[in-house]
């Protein structure tokens, strides 16, 4: 179990039940990092009295010093500010809960310094996979996932000797419009999107889930997590949310980690790894399950799904172009500026022209990345 966390994007929804999970379990709170929510941030920063501060957007930076002066936390900002949060040596455990490319710095930073790295930061593996999980390799570094449908298959391969796994079977719920036509969905708003029918989350994620490409990133990141190749996952849509993903072992058997439908309760186990410890969170009552049922995910009228797996085929940048063209689409979608349907349009066409490369360094992918949101905006952002 861990003794001190740093928080990036504190502010979150991820990032604010790990601040709660924390303040329950007696984990102290090192440093915290937000990007304009400075009001919350205040909140926090004065409640746990974190040694260290990191504020991304510079101006708001400006506005937190001046509304902590009256104490001793120490206020940074931007990348500089993220990274020095990320490798803190007051924290022996950072939870990447920020959104977007802007995690994949600060993990690299915190992988270095042999942290364990409490993954909820789906870009990070999705855009780097490779090089992250040989960073993590190398140095010793600890990753443990905090997406409910990874923290599930960790905790089912846990013990597995090698070549025991035939297939992992990632989770889904199908989202708030399951089983409706594409065509039906052309005049969705993000007030429906955001609307997920089983999970409390940010805006961005809720959106991604309703699209199902939050399942697609979740592929992606599955692959890197665990080494397997993409014939290896077998997506299975699961509307109750209750099975939040399963294993399948080469003899037949299928091993499922069952729960409520709260990221508290994978968030505290990525803290008190390889421990358990009581949480405050409810506990599953069969008695009130109805139902489990088990569908396969609808590629056709829910295209975003398939575009992942097709990118991680592709490999190399493909998966990067992707993920940060879905990212400003939906942006664009939560502005009233994009429709629905067009977030998977933006993606598709952003995989297309930029093209797809190896993905080698740093320097490549976070090029591919940048090409990806320059071409969604000039192209779909009008």
């Amino acid at each position: 179990m861990v003794r001190s966390i740093s928080i990036l994007g504190c502010t979150g929804s991820i990032g604010r039940q790990t601040a709660a999970v924390a303040e329950h379990t007696g984990i102290r709170v090192a440093a915290l990092t937000a990007n304009r929510k400075i009001d919350l941030l205040e909140q926090q920063a004065r409640k746990f009295r974190p040694e260290f501060v990191a504020v991304y957007d510079e101006q708001a930076a400006k506005q937190f010093k001046i509304a902590v002066a009256d104490t001793d936390i120490r206020v940074g900002s931007g990348m500089e500010g993220l990274i020095e949060a990320a490798t803190l040596p007051g924290a022996d455990c950072v939870v990447t809960a920020v959104s977007g490319s802007v995690g994949l710095k600060p993990t690299l930073a915190a992988i270095d310094e042999k942290k364990r790295i409490a993954l909820a930061n789906k870009e990070t593996l999705v855009c780097a996979g490779d090089m992250v999980m040989a960073r993590a390799q190398e140095k010793g570094a600890e990753i443990v996932p905090v997406d409910s449908e990874h923290s599930a298959i960790f905790q089912c391969l846990t013990g597995r000797g090698e070549g025991e796994l035939h297939k992992i079977l990632p989770t889904g719920s199908g989202g708030p419009f399951r089983g409706r036509k594409r065509a039906e969905l052309e005049d969705v708003t993000p007030e429906q999107a955001v609307k997920h029918p089983n999970w409390s989350m940010g805006a961005k994620i809720s959106v991604d889930s309703a699209t199902l490409m939050n399942k697609g990133l979740e592929f992606v990141e599955a692959m890197h997590l665990f080494g397997v190749t993409p014939d290896d996952i077998t997506v299975v849509i699961h509307p109750q949310s209750v099975i939040h993903s399963m294993v399948e072992l080469v003899d037949g058997t299928v091993i499922a980690q069952l729960g409520v439908p709260d990221m508290g309760l994978p968030i505290q186990l990525a803290l008190t790894w390889p421990e358990r410890r009581e949480s405050m969170f409810e506990h599953l009552d069969f008695w009130k399950l109805r139902d489990l049922s088990f569908e396969e995910p609808d590629l056709v009228n829910f295209p975003c799904l398939r575009l992942a797996m097709d990118c991680a085929r592709l490999g190399g940048t493909a998966p990067c172009v992707m993920s940060a063209a879905n990212e400003v689409a939906v942006h664009l979608f939560l502005q009233h500026r994009l429709g629905y349907n067009r977030i998977y349009d933006a993606a598709a066409a952003a995989v297309d022209a930029v093209g797809v490369t190896a993905a080698d360094d740093l320097e490549t992918i976070l090029a591919a990345d940048a090409a990806a949101r320059a071409f969604v905006r000039e192209r779909f952002g009008a």
